[in-house]
């Protein structure tokens, strides 16, 4: 029997020997007690590499966004966001619930927020109108793409200029410093806070990071305890998350090649539309047009999971294939092979 190949997201990355090893191993207390000395090591390696005064364990990506969210921002505030954004997009609405704001998104193209289209919607409030507490930024951005230091340094030019605090979703930050040839520092410099995550395809099983100046990252341990997320031996988890930021991170060029490695191979299947410029970390996006049709796209992905590859289904004939650290050289053969089947002759033919 062939093992399982998912290439759903970079979410299902399981955890790693060493990794196994560490959590057995891990010295742990009572990290409500602030005495478990694991997650205290995590919590000043994750903000070392980062460039904060301090960070917080968390237990998920979408956690340390909207922890974030409701330790910036006053209720009935509002939020400046791009409309593609993870924060906005697959959060289920968090925000109108946890931090009580209201998101105001704007276009944003590859993940670039243009600074005069946010100096647009910066509202100071007054008897109609919300104010506006918070900017947040994302890099890289869940399409895909590594967004540029200049990009960033426009918001933040306006963020100051306003007196504005800047949050950036760095669930993949990593991957974007990759990309754009940078240390994440120089990413994270560019904003006030910091979410990062150690779950994706930095195999950790479990938790993310937020980071920021000394002061806010107290407010944020006190409003983690009020979500429920302050655990108590978390060290088993933060020693996975260890391993994460001084191994892990070092595997992530070998995801990148292998995605343009794939997007090559995929571009020459007559009918799929892909933009190999567009391959800026581990993610590749290609359209397969008759797969806006749900019976076709259905009968693709079962035709997938006949060959033990797990992939999502396609949003409007956009397919999203993810590598990962478990994602090799014969995965990813196995791939192109059966996407040579799936997507012959510009129609599929899975069956």
């Amino acid at each position: 029997m062939k093992e399982t190949i998912d290439i759903r997201s970079d979410t299902v990355t399981k955890p790693t020997g060493q990794m196994r090893r560490a959590m057995a191993a891990a010295v742990v207390g009572d990290d409500v007690y602030g005495d478990d000395p694991t997650v205290q090591e995590l919590e000043s390696l994750g903000a070392e590499l980062l460039g904060k005064e301090g960070a917080v364990f968390v237990p998920s990506g979408t956690f340390g966004n909207q922890l974030a969210l409701f330790t910036w921002c006053k209720r009935g505030t509002e939020v400046i966001l791009g409309e593609e954004c993870h924060i906005l997009q697959h959060e289920a609405g968090a925000a109108s619930i946890i931090a009580g704001v209201q998101t105001r998104p704007i276009a944003a193209p590859s993940g670039v927020l243009d600074p005069d289209r946010i100096h647009e919607r910066l509202r100071k409030g007054d008897l109609q109108e919300p104010a506006t507490s918070l900017i947040c930024l994302e890099n890289a951005h869940s399409l895909g793409r590594a967004v540029p230091i200049a990009a960033l340094d426009g918001v933040r030019a306006l963020a100051d200029t306003w007196g504005l605090p800047v949050h950036l979703d760095g669930a993949r930050i990593f991957n974007a410093g990759l990309s754009l040839g940078v240390e994440v520092q120089a990413i994270a410099a560019r904003a006030d806070s910091v979410m990062c995550c150690l779950s994706k395809g930095l195999c950790a099983p479990v938790g993310s990071l937020l980071a920021g100046p000394k002061d806010f990252v107290a407010q944020a341990r006190m409003k983690r305890k009020i979500l429920g997320g302050a655990m108590r031996q978390a060290g088993i988890l933060a020693a996975a998350g260890i391993i994460a930021l001084q191994e892990q991170t070092k595997t992530l060029s070998l995801d990148h090649a292998r995605a343009k490695k794939l997007a090559q191979g995929l571009a020459a299947i007559p009918g799929i539309q892909i933009n190999l410029r567009e391959i800026d970390i581990n993610m590749v996006f290609f359209s397969f047009p008759p797969a806006a049709d749900p019976g076709v796209a259905a009968r693709i992905q079962a035709f997938f999971a006949r060959q033990d590859i797990r992939i999502n289904p396609p949003s409007k004939g956009v397919f999203r294939f993810v590598t990962h650290y478990w994602i090799g050289d014969r995965e990813l053969e196995r791939i192109l092979e059966a996407s040579r089947t799936a997507f012959r002759g510009g129609t599929s033919e899975a069956s």
